[in-house]
C-alpha cells in the first residue's frame, strides 16, 4: 500500500508500541457510507493530490484510523491500489475530529489542485 502524507503534516508515527487509535465498526461503517455515496468527487480530488498515484479516475475511502485514511483507487489504464493518506492535522481519537480532517484534506486538495472547494455544511 502506498502511504502519503500532506505537505505540512506531522510525519507518520513510528510504530514503536505506539499505535494509532481504532476506532470502532459503527464509526467506520457511518463515515465509509458517508464518503462514498455522497462525496465520491472528493476521494478522488484528496487521491489525486495526495497520493502519489498518476491519473487516478475513481477512488473509494476503505478504512481509517487515529493516524489516517485508505483509499483504493484506479488510475486511466485501469489498474488498482491501495493508498494511505495522513490526517493533515495528526493523530486523532474521537469521530467528530475524522470530519475535520476529511475536510481538511479535501480543502488541500483543492488548493493543491487548483480547483474551488464548494461550501461546508
Amino acid at each position: 500500500m502506498a502511504s502519503a502524507h500532506p505537505p505540512g503534516a506531522p510525519a507518520p508515527r513510528e510504530y514503536a508500541g505506539d499505535m494509532p487509535h481504532l476506532f470502532d465498526d459503527a464509526t467506520i461503517a457511518g463515515v465509509l457510507g458517508h464518503m462514498n455515496n455522497d462525496h465520491a468527487d472528493d476521494n478522488v480530488l484528496i487521491t489525486r493530490a495526495f497520493s502519489g498515484v498518476d491519473d487516478v479516475v475513481s477512488a473509494e475511502m476503505t478504512g481509517f484510523d487515529g493516524d489516517g485514511g485508505e483509499w483504493r483507487v484506479t488510475t486511466a489504464a485501469g489498474d488498482e491500489q491501495s493508498v494511505r493518506i495522513a490526517w493533515p492535522g495528526g493523530p486523532i481519537t474521537e469521530r467528530r475530529e475524522v470530519r475535520r480532517e476529511v475536510v481538511a484534506l479535501y480543502d488541500g486538495a483543492c488548493e493543491r489542485l487548483g480547483v474551488g472547494p464548494r461550501p461546508h455544511e
